[in-house]
C-alpha cells in the first residue's frame, strides 16, 4: 500500500522556523518526484514545492521562494521541508505529494498525497 505520512507541524510564532517530514511506504522515492502542497482555510490547493526524481531539480511558488527549502533522503525514504521566515499568511495544511511534472518552473499531476500536517504561524 502506498502511503505518505507527514509530521513536524506545530504552532510558531513569526519568524520561526518548522522542518517537516514525510515518510514514504510501500514504495521507494527514488523513481518519484515528491513535493509539498498546503491549504489554508477557505482558499484553494496551492504547490509549493517540488524535488525531481531524475536531477534533483526543484520547484518553489513565488509566495515561498528564499525562505522554504525542500529535500530528500532517498536511503530513508524521506523528503523534508524547511520552512524559514514564517509567516501568518503560511498557516495551512501541508501536504506532501507524489507528481508527475516537476521542473524548476511547475509543478502538477498530484498523483496521491498524505493525510496532512496543520502549520500555525501566530503570535
Amino acid at each position: 500500500q502506498l502511503q505518505l505520512v507527514e509530521s513536524g507541524g506545530g504552532l510558531v510564532q513569526p519568524g520561526g522556523s518548522l522542518r517537516l517530514s514525510c515518510a514514504a511506504s510501500g514504495f521507494t522515492l527514488d523513481y518519484y518526484a515528491l513535493g509539498w502542497l498546503r491549504q489554508a482555510p477557505g482558499k484553494e490547493r496551492e504547490g509549493i514545492s517540488c524535488m525531481s526524481s531524475s536531477d534533483g531539480s526543484t520547484y518553489y511558488a513565488d509566495s515561498v521562494k528564499g525562505r522554504f527549502t525542500i529535500s530528500r533522503d532517498n536511503a530513508k525514504n524521506t523528503v523534508y521541508l524547511q520552512m524559514n521566515s514564517l509567516k501568518p499568511d503560511d498557516t495551512a495544511v501541508y501536504y506532501c505529494t507524489s507528481l508527475r511534472l516537476c521542473v524548476s518552473n511547475n509543478m502538477g499531476g498530484y498523483d496521491f498525497w498524505g493525510q496532512g500536517t496543520q502549520v500555525t504561524v501566530s503570535s
